[in-house]
């Protein structure tokens, strides 16, 4: 089957990527991002692409390359549906709040609404491609949908996980490791394993069943992140002992068998997959019945909560038992560098708690706008939206941002940290001066040769 006119649902972190990199590999195809956010796609189609609504390294030169002439940005989606000859259902997957499974389960309304929708517009037939991530058989849920419609459309259901690393999902996407396609129709199969031929060498993208691509997403996230509470498990053996956990994980991830990625001790991993993918996982294993299964990847979250719990308990232990009324500079308000996503970011949880405790809190991020700050914190209903406000100020200057600061956490690993004149912050401090190094991107050394007392992950 050849494809010529590509729709994706969702213009979000996994959809405007993904398809950038599909229209730019495939001039002759035209790929329509739809999204009924009017303000989203806006921002998708400004002018000026530094203002794209996602910050990706390398995205904004693929988008300006490829936009208006094969790539498109629209809130028209009933026409996009009927346009094209495959669909991809690329929108949020959340955690359930409410109901069964509440906390645990992945809420699949938006996807069902994607599915019910294209079932009504759709006049020909049409492979749609899961893209979200998404718990095991849902690809059963979107085809029992799609085929009691009453109407001799045929569709073909795909999984095509996405393996993106947000701060490098370019790379990601141009260099994979691998490519994940899930069916049961060989001709649809092959139908988007020509698409990333286009640049994907045939051999490195892997033909499965539905439900094999649909755990493999799942499983991969939750390998990936219980390697992160892994190491940081050991680094709080490493703080009540004398060893170092860098030089503990330079020391195993020389070991060929584990080699050395995700072994950066730090206040724990965030970002919109691994606990979602990992709750799911627990909620699938529970629900057959898999309690030690269940229990299992359970502890992966739980020693992840406890990591960020524990690097506020720390930074309140050290200054003197209190921090109300202390203003605490944090640096740092994604969930990692180079991106602007802040979903499930350590810096949230642990602003939280220090709120909690009474501190004011100065918030400095290179690429995260102030309000997203607020709504972060908002989300959780700790406290009003007005408390909020008084109690966390966000800056556009890191140095305005330290000024009188009690103490220094540093919650992201952004580079430009590093190059900073800590000479001047020291000298813009209250003394004595304090760091926590979230991330131990910093020299101790050097940090504590200026007057700094400083404290990291691990050592």
């Amino acid at each position: 089957m050849k494809i010529s006119k590509i729709c994706c649902i969702g213009a979000g972190y996994v959809g405007g990527p993904t398809m950038a990199v599909i229209a730019k590999m495939n001039p002759n195809i035209q790929v329509t991002i739809v999204d009924i956010n009017q303000e989203r796609i806006d921002a998708w189609n400004d002018k000026d692409v530094s203002k794209l609504p996602i910050y990706e390294p390398g995205l904004a030169e693929i988008v300006a390359e490829t936009r208006g002439k094969n790539l498109y940005f629209s809130t028209e989606i009933d026409k996009a549906i009927d346009e094209s000859e495959m669909i991809f259902i690329s929108v949020n997957t959340p955690t359930k709040t409410y109901g069964k499974g509440k906390g645990m389960a992945a809420d699949l309304k938006y996807v069902e609404l994607c599915a019910r929708n294209i079932a009504d517009v759709a006049k020909t037939d049409k492979i749609v491609v899961e893209k979200s991530t998404l718990p095991v058989r849902t690809a059963q849920a979107i085809k029992s949908i799609l085929h009691n419609t009453g109407s001799n459309v045929k569709f073909d259901i795909l999984s095509n996980p996405e393996f993106l690393a947000e701060g490098t999902a370019i790379q990601d996407l141009l260099n994979p490791d691998r490519v994940l396609i899930g069916g049961e129709s060989e001709e649809a199969i092959e139908a988007l394993a020509n698409i990333y031929g286009s640049w994907v060498p045939q051999d490195q993208i892997l033909r499965t069943n539905v439900w094999s691509s649909e755990l493999s997403k799942l499983t991969a996230n939750a390998f990936l992140a219980q390697r992160i509470s892994s190491i940081n498990a050991i680094s709080e053996l490493c703080e009540r002992t004398e060893a170092d956990v860098s030089e503990v994980a330079r020391a195993i991830g020389m070991d060929s068998r584990i080699g050395s990625k995700f072994l950066n001790a730090s206040i724990g991993f965030g970002g919109s997959c691994f606990q979602k993918d990992i709750l799911n996982l627990v909620y699938i294993a529970r629900s057959y019945g898999l309690n030690e299964v269940a229990d299992y990847w359970e502890q992966v979250i739980i020693l992840n909560d406890h990591q960020k719990r524990r690097f506020s308990d720390n930074l309140i232990s050290t200054l003197y038992n209190t921090v109300s009324g202390k203003k605490i500079a944090m640096l740092g308000w994604a969930f990692k560098k180079d991106t602007n996503d802040t979903r499930e970011s350590a810096a949230i949880y642990v602003a939280d708690h220090l709120l909690s405790e009474q501190a004011n809190i100065a918030v400095y991020d290179p690429k995260v706008p102030s309000k997203k700050v607020y709504v972060d914190l908002n989300y959780l209903q700790t406290r009003s939206e007005d408390e909020n406000k008084a109690l966390v100020e966000t800056f556009d200057d890191p140095y305005e941002a330290v000024k009188d600061a009690h103490a220094i956490a540093i919650m992201t690993e952004w580079d430009e940290f590093k190059t900073y004149d800590w000479k001047k912050i020291f000298n813009l401090m209250k003394k004595p001066a304090f760091i926590f190094d979230g991330r131990n991107i910093l020299n101790k050394d050097e940090m504590t040769e200026i007057g700094f007392e400083y404290s990291s992950i691990g050592k």
